[in-house]
């Protein structure tokens, strides 16, 4: 196999399924070695098996590929250097983080509890972050013994981070995390030849078919513009050596729609060379409301 990312080495986490899995199976077409993360959790993140990584490792095989399983929880902190390590011993070296995993537990905020709270943030914002920690950590050691790799990172956001679902306020402060994280990431590991983007991808997944079900759904013929192998194309570029250049970014990718998101930046403001009063503040913010953009909506706001 040979394409854009031959004789690349690669981590995909959540690649049993759904994105992660055509990541994986696209990755390894463009020629990446790739180790095939997953716990093989339901949808709700319970449970644990081996058979879906495995399935995909065998898939790529198939192939003509090269790819290795790994169970392991990302929001296990020893677990995701060990993850580091099995790709540097098993294939010698790392070149690329595909940060897929994930699951949803969706509740309004008064009705979330804790533990759901603390389960999506541990996946989702804590596992991004493990894996950036240890796989950072060896592309900086790599760099300061004279083999700088052109190491890339993809995380994965959502519009739910971005803009907000109602009855998913863990996710999306999850994913707006992920947002925020992939940006101080893109800064502090450029040194060390590492560029660090984010994908928010529109597609049919476990997260996404039951509360999006008719938006989800496959069409009877024509172009499937929910399919989940849709993403991948532009994952293996962000992946690719040819990718140097574009870094801190954050992309939507639905169907054959790419869009590069605009973050938060300053708007209107008004200063005072003193400290404003209290009743001056309402006019003041008001007058700076009306000349800001509009917010886009809340997905699911009424």
């Amino acid at each position: 196999m040979s394409g854009i990312l031959e004789g690349r080495v690669a981590i995909v986490t959540g690649a049993g399924r759904g994105l992660g899995r055509e990541h994986a199976l696209e990755l390894a077409r463009q020629g990446a070695r790739v180790v095939v993360n997953d716990l093989g959790t339901s949808g709700a993140g319970e449970g644990a098996s081996d058979g879906p990584a495995g399935e995909v490792v065998e898939a790529i095989r198939a192939l003509g590929g090269k790819a290795v399983a790994n169970g392991a929880d990302v929001a296990d902190f020893a677990a995701t250097e060990a993850l580091v390590r099995q790709a540097v011993e098993e294939f010698g070296g790392l070149d690329i983080v595909v940060n897929n995993a994930g699951f949803v537990r969706d509740r309004m905020i008064v009705t979330t509890s804790e533990q759901e709270w603390d389960a999506v943030v541990a996946v989702h914002l804590k596992g991004h972050f493990a894996l950036m920690h240890h796989a950072g950590g060896y592309w900086r050691a790599e760099s300061k013994a004279g083999r700088t790799r052109a190491a890339r990172i993809v995380n994965t956001t959502s519009g739910a981070g971005l803009q907000g679902s109602v009855g998913q306020g863990s996710y999306s402060a999850a994913k707006a995390g992920i947002a925020a994280l992939t940006l101080v990431g893109a800064s502090e590991l450029g040194r060390y030849g590492v560029t660090v983007n984010a994908l928010a991808p529109a597609a049919r997944t476990r997260m996404t078919e039951g509360p999006f079900a008719d938006k989800m759904a496959a069409p009877e013929g024509g172009f499937d513009v929910m399919h989940p192998g849709n993403v991948s194309p532009v994952v293996a570029w962000l992946a690719s050596e040819d990718a140097a250049d574009v870094t801190g970014r954050v992309i939507e990718v639905e169907g054959g729609r790419i869009c590069v998101e605009n973050g938060w930046s300053h708007g209107p403001s008004r200063e005072l060379d003193r400290r404003w009063t209290a009743a001056e503040v309402g006019p003041a913010v008001r007058s700076l409301l009306s000349e800001a953009p509009t917010p886009e909506p809340v997905y699911g706001a009424q």
